[in-house]
């Protein structure tokens, strides 16, 4: 564990990948220097400005009030909020706004928001002209520890999440945690599993330092912005060794396939967010480890425990409006992109902090522990 930030104490965290290095700069009040970080990053660069009709509300004024400041000509693009912006419609709606707005391969790509708008814009900086630069702004706890970090970006199919995308990197990460004061308790609730995850997977000391420190954590000030760095500092590691997720970036998985499926079957709407989601099929992936004999059974109950003190999902019956039958979720988690020639492939637990990757997972196995959750 790390000593405690100084609250207003930026801290950089760098992505190692060598000429595509970043830095994710996290502290309270950073979106006043947006302008002025972009332009010593690219002088003379122009900017689109993605974001979403509740973020811009929020924030949209102060970002373009600090790129103007530091005499930097900025494009507004505004989405509709949540999940359903990760579409093929609002992805070709992006897309033609950053060529209408005559954006060039120099120019730069700002994502003002969540995990959907990190998403988005990063595809579509991906896309447009084969490929613009863009930085990551998140607006979420959700995205601050975890999507706007590494270059995964995309848009979600009818067949499930994520299925459409690029690994394409920011060439910064600007995460100001004064914008999480704005956040509804029930998104900062939902981005701490993101939070938890990291404990959960690979560093069981800082899981138990979460039980005794959520709560600060959640007031704001040291405890979270500690938490953020903590989280940064471990995917920017596993990211700088397994960028494209062909060993140890899957672990970031945990709870996902699952999740996913849930997430998929309940047509990503506000019953269950991706938080939530996420939550719940880490609580389903300890389970089904203890299912499997890998853990005792008070592990997974731990687990449990602590999302649920949260005030997160931990039973399937939480949801809201109910989810699909087996056959449906199971016809969701076969189209997991971890999947591999038909094999499926999820992230299960040997203990707190001790995730792995499990290859082959007999189907049949996971219809019938899901068979049994569904009761």
């Amino acid at each position: 564990m790390t000593a405690l930030l100084r609250s207003g104490e930026p801290t950089v965290v760098q992505v190692a990948l060598n000429e595509r290095a970043y830095d994710i700069v996290i502290g309270r009040g950073l979106l006043a220097s947006l302008g002025t970080r972009i332009k010593a990053l690219r002088a003379g660069a122009r900017v689109a400005l993605v974001t979403d009709e509740s973020v811009a509300r929020h924030h949209l004024a102060a970002a373009e009030a600090a790129l103007k400041s530091a005499g930097i000509d900025a494009a507004r693009i505004t989405v509709p909020d949540g999940e359903g912006s990760k579409s093929y419609a609002t992805f070709e709606k992006v897309c033609e706004a950053i060529v209408a707005a005559r954006i060039e391969r120099g120019d730069l790509i700002v994502a003002l928001g969540g995990g959907v708008i990190g998403d988005l814009a990063g595809f579509a900086a991906a896309s447009v002209r084969r490929g613009l630069d863009y930085v990551q702004v998140p607006t979420t706890l959700l995205a601050q520890v975890d999507s706007s970090v590494g270059g995964k970006t995309g848009i979600n199919s009818r067949h499930g999440k994520n299925l459409v995308g690029a690994f394409h990197q920011p060439v910064m990460v600007i995460a100001d945690t004064a914008l999480l004061d704005t956040l509804p308790k029930r998104q900062f609730r939902a981005g701490y599993a993101e939070v938890a995850k990291y404990g959960l997977l690979g560093d069981a000391a800082f899981f138990a330092w979460l039980e005794k420190n959520w709560q600060d954590v959640f007031s704001g000030g040291p405890a979270r912005e500690h938490a953020i760095a903590v989280c940064c500092r471990a995917k920017a590691g596993i990211v700088a060794r397994d960028e494209r997720e062909t060993g140890e970036r899957a672990l970031l998985n945990l709870g996902h396939t699952f999740g996913h499926a849930l997430e998929a079957g309940c047509g990503f709407s506000d019953r269950l967010l991706h938080g939530e989601a996420v939550a719940l099929g880490m609580v389903l992936a300890f389970d089904f480890s203890a299912h499997k004999g890998l853990i005792a059974a008070a592990e997974a109950e731990r687990a449990r425990a602590h999302l649920a003190a949260v005030g997160l999902p931990t039973h399937i019956r939480d949801i809201a409006g109910g989810v699909p039958g087996i056959d449906e979720l199971m016809d969701l988690i076969a189209q997991d992109k971890k999947v591999k020639r038909g094999k499926l492939t999820f992230i299960l637990v040997r203990g707190i902090g001790q995730a792995f990757v499990a290859n082959d997972v007999d189907g049949s196995e996971v219809r019938a522990f899901l068979a049994q959750q569904l009761k």
